[in-house]
């Protein structure tokens, strides 16, 4: 076989470029770390561990969102921390405020007090994040939620909604509470109704027998009895009485009045129409202090009861009406007034300063209630993250450990391998060498 002198040297270079480009690769992957480097290494590791390698970009954006959403949360239960410590001490402070031995002078100091605490509860209300956006504005992250209108009342001017973030691939989570609802819609008196003095009562006999008594108002109550917040015993039973009869048309919702007749006797009354209230009992019912007052009529049982304790006058009065909305802005301005206004015998009697003040700490538990529910809210929020983080973490590492499999280089082998090849290289260098230098010249 005769093989020319071009041959030869084609041959040697090729068998010299081929162990050079092998020696090479392999140089490369053992200083990435990686087995495949480009598409051609393993077509087929290569189209998986793309696939693998956008889901793992974004469970990490998932992880990223789950970060924020938790430093957003927790700055909104940092707020929530602050405004039950506030409530808590406007509570602490009505608790003494209801002593009745205080004097006027002594009652204005606390009132200083809480229209300071009106004023931290309306900072606090307009608090902004790590963003500049005001917490609790709903949508509008760039308008101050809380502030007077045109009749000098506290009003709110942002939204209802909630930010929110995607934190994984089904679930979209908020991050913010609405003003409106921590703060503007809190039900007043226990939650269904609220109890308040309703004045001093004449009752005018019917003029006919076939019509209803009158009722002429006066002023405040003038005798000696408090009320509690009331309760219902029958949910069934109230509902079926107040909120589907007497509640049921919010134009002529009805209120109940408890009136005393004596001392000792009271008359409960439909007060749909207040001038011409209906007696819901066939005889006035007799009065024990501190018994629970059925609220009731002579054929139906309404399935809640309220309690009086103390003296009352004849014709004092309370009524009973279904509990609404009252801001806790209200709440603190109605303890202010509550507690400036000077007490006198028949205008304002201790008495009902002491309803007034038990009726707002009343107002104020439910707004701790309030806060204490939204509070739960934030911290479900919280516990839900915390269990998709730990889901994240997870799938972090398997996305790690799967790329790993199908990248990732095995050092024993590529060690082995360029060893291998690099005395594959060297021989094949030698020989080119020794044969590069054959001429037949040589021997001529």
């Amino acid at each position: 076989m005769r093989v020319s002198s071009s041959q030869i040297f084609d041959t040697g270079i090729l068998g010299v470029t081929r162990n050079q480009g092998d020696v090479y690769k392999l140089q490369n992957q053992l200083s990435t770390g990686r087995r495949v480097l480009t598409p051609s290494d393993d077509p087929v590791a290569a189209a998986q561990a793309l696939v693998v390698s956008q889901s793992q970009a974004v469970n990490t954006q998932y992880l990223d969102a789950q970060g924020n959403a938790r430093t957003q949360l927790a700055t909104v239960e940092g707020q929530l921390s602050s405004l039950t410590d506030l409530l808590q001490n406007v509570r602490e402070r009505l608790v003494q405020a209801g002593n009745p031995t205080l004097s006027q002078t002594d009652r204005q100091s606390i009132a200083t007090e809480m229209q300071a605490r009106l004023e931290a509860l309306t900072s606090l209300a307009n608090v902004t994040d790590g963003q500049g956006e005001f917490l609790f504005s709903g949508y509008k992250g760039d308008t101050r939620p809380f502030a007077l209108d045109s009749t000098s009342a506290m009003a709110y001017f942002g939204d209802s909604g909630e930010r929110k973030l995607q934190v994984d691939s089904s679930r979209q989570m908020s991050t913010s509470v609405a003003g409106d609802d921590l703060f503007m819609r809190v039900k007043n008196g226990n939650g269904t109704f609220q109890v308040q003095t309703g004045g001093a009562v004449t009752v005018l006999p019917p003029v006919l027998p076939a019509t209803t008594p009158t009722i002429t108002v006066n002023g405040t109550n003038q005798g000696a009895a408090r009320m509690d917040a009331g309760s219902v015993t029958d949910i069934g039973k109230w509902q079926a009485a107040m909120v589907d009869t007497f509640w049921a048309d919010d134009v002529n919702a009805g209120d109940l009045r408890v009136v005393f007749e004596t001392a000792t006797t009271y008359q409960i009354y439909d007060n749909s129409s207040p001038a011409t209230p209906v007696p819901l009992l066939a005889t006035a019912a007799t009065f024990t202090p501190g018994q629970a007052i059925a609220l009731r009529s002579d054929t139906l049982d309404f399935g809640a009861n309220i309690v009086i304790n103390g003296a009352p006058a004849v014709g004092d009065s309370f009524t009973i009406s279904q509990s609404s909305n009252q801001s806790m802005f209200d709440t603190m301005q109605n303890i202010i007034t509550a507690l400036t206004t000077p007490i006198s015998g028949t205008v304002y009697s201790s008495t009902e300063y002491s309803n007034a003040i038990g009726s707002e700490m009343v107002n104020v538990d439910q707004a701790l209630d309030n806060v204490s529910r939204i509070r739960s809210q934030v911290g479900s929020r919280l516990n839900d993250l915390d269990a998709l983080t730990d889901v994240s973490e997870n799938n972090k590492l398997q996305y790690s450990g799967k790329l790993s499999d199908l990248q990732d280089l095995d050092y024993a082998k590529a060690i082995s391998d360029f060893t291998k090849k690099q005395m594959q290289l060297e021989a094949a260098q030698a020989t080119f060498a020794k044969t590069s230098q054959l001429s037949l010249f040589n021997y001529i």
